[in-house]
């Protein structure tokens, strides 16, 4: 058994190695693979006979392997073949958890964003926050599968997170594990206005986003559709062939992303075809700093080729291809192989696509109503129409009417600046009505 293991790793390292162009500034820094595996061997063998506890070959091994794999980067690492298994269902839209995807940073979980209508969405977790303890138990020292492996469990039982978020003392959250079926496009008809929403860029994403434009097409109708917003908000990534079919969609030529190894000749560019779904409508795309991946593929294409208009905040910057190869037995690696360039050559890793329009987050405050201002209340006003007075009653004596009013009805009216809204207000997606305006906007240009 130890030998097999052994094999393999010298198998994994002796490919990295050998896959590499030797170059003279290389070669001086690069050892035998071999000698090095005599390294790892004594001191497997170290653990093996003189560690205080007897220790789980295979388990030694896989952490080693995942050590070597996540110094690299925070996308890259081992995949026990349990977690593989879960991973290819997650592709497929459906997986047990609480809807959440998260990274490594600085020693802690990072929620990259709450997937919709999951029990992490619905327990109010953000983009950004940290999980810093689960079920009491801190995660510092754990690698992120295993912190990942916690947080998972059987649907119905219970998980308290330890949530630190800035500006704000470290909270606790209980969320019920569920199965999650994510519904990767949802569509609703907002008016003259088709909104669609991308979830997850899973296997049929660009299917359904098509399903989608149809409906909403023959719903509105074509004559009355003003356009359409695309909203990729939180949404963590997927798929490269489907962010591909989702920008292709709305584009007639030109590349749509390159991705670029370590050797040149491994570039590879991906290119739409002719035929636009949605016959150049006007369209806005709304991003945010949870939009990663995929998502800031698609809102790269379409803003390099002046296809939509980007609303919202700059994105997550996740700019980089990760691969993951099989290891029949015993699961598989996940390793980043290139980084993603939108066509005009712009790097997305660690930089984020700038919205065109910049929208933060916002609540919507009712300021008070002044009464008895207007030209009408002015002195000596001009009438509306000639033989009319302006106004029937003196300005004066109509401020002295507004002052005797009744307090209760003037302070229904106006809030004070720092009140609470209520629950309906607190729904009031600002950043959508903005994307929303901007659109009417655009359209009304076109038509002009």
């Amino acid at each position: 058994m130890r030998l097999k293991f052994l094999g393999l790793m010298i198998l994994l390292i002796s490919h990295s190695v050998w896959a590499a162009p030797v170059t003279e500034d290389v070669s001086k820094n690069t050892e035998d693979p071999y000698m090095l595996m005599e390294l790892f061997g004594a001191a497997f063998t170290t653990i093996k006979n003189d560690y205080v506890e007897e220790t789980d070959d295979r388990k030694l091994v896989e952490k080693a392997i995942d050590g070597m794999l996540s110094s690299l980067d925070p996308h890259s690492g081992f995949l026990d073949a349990e977690t593989f298994e879960e991973m290819e269902t997650q592709t497929k839209g459906e997986f047990g958890g609480l809807g959440l995807e998260v990274t490594s940073d600085k020693g802690f979980v990072r929620v990259l964003s709450p997937i919709d209508d999951t029990p992490a969405y619905k327990a109010g977790l953000e983009t950004g926050d940290y999980i810093t303890h689960i079920d009491g138990v801190s995660v510092s020292g754990l690698s992120l599968n295993e912190a990942v492996k916690k947080m998972r469990g059987k649907p119905k039982t219970k998980v308290t997170l330890t949530i630190s978020r800035k500006d704000k003392e470290p909270f606790d959250v209980e969320i019920t594990r569920a199965i999650i079926k994510v519904i990767p496009v949802k569509y609703e008809a907002k008016g003259d206005i088709g909104y669609l929403r991308i979830i997850s860029f899973s296997e049929r994403t660009t299917e359904m986003l098509h399903e989608a434009i149809k409906t909403l097409t023959k719903e509105i109708g074509k004559d009355k559709l003003l356009g359409f917003i695309l909203d990729v908000r939180n949404n963590p990534g997927g798929l490269l062939e489907q962010a591909v079919g989702v920008s292709d969609t709305f584009l007639t030529e030109g590349e749509i992303v390159s991705t670029r190894s370590r050797q040149p000749e491994d570039t590879m560019r991906f290119s739409a075809k002719p035929d636009d779904l949605t016959d150049g409508a006007p369209l806005v795309v709304l991003i945010n700093e949870g939009s990663a991946s995929a998502s800031e593929i698609v809102a790269g294409a379409l803003q390099d080729h002046r296809r939509a208009v980007l609303v919202g905040l700059k994105s997550f910057g996740k700019g980089s291809v990760q691969t993951v190869r099989q290891i029949p037995g015993f699961g598989g690696i996940k390793i980043t192989t290139a980084r993603y360039y939108t066509p005009s050559g712009r790097s997305i890793q660690a930089k984020g696509i700038e919205p065109d329009v910049r929208v933060p987050r916002a609540k919507i405050e009712e300021l008070p109503v002044i009464e008895g201002y207007g030209e009408n209340n002015l002195d000596k006003a001009l009438s509306s129409e000639v033989g009319k007075k302006a106004h029937d009653t003196d300005p004066v004596k109509k401020e002295k009417k507004v002052k005797k009013s009744d307090k209760k009805a003037d302070q229904k009216k106006a809030k004070p600046a720092n009140d609470d809204l209520t629950d309906e207000e607190d729904k009031t997606d600002y950043q959508l009505d903005r994307a929303m305006d901007i659109l009417r906007g655009i359209a009304v240009y076109h038509q002009k």
